[in-house]
């Protein structure tokens, strides 16, 4: 149990890497999002270029 308060600065410690972990996992989420948005976009744009010919 003293691994994990460290010194009774484990509360800060944990929660740093709680957040940083949040904060890696909403970009990877918004990442993902922004890509599927650009690929349908660029799906469409091929697909009316293709009916215009």
């Amino acid at each position: 149990m003293d691994a994990l308060s460290m010194g009774g600065y484990g509360a800060y410690v944990w929660t740093c890497y709680a957040l940083g972990a949040g904060v890696l996992v909403v970009c990877e989420w918004r990442a993902r999002l922004r890509h599927r948005r650009v690929y349908r976009e660029i799906e469409v744009r091929i697909k009316a270029l293709g009916d215009n010919q």
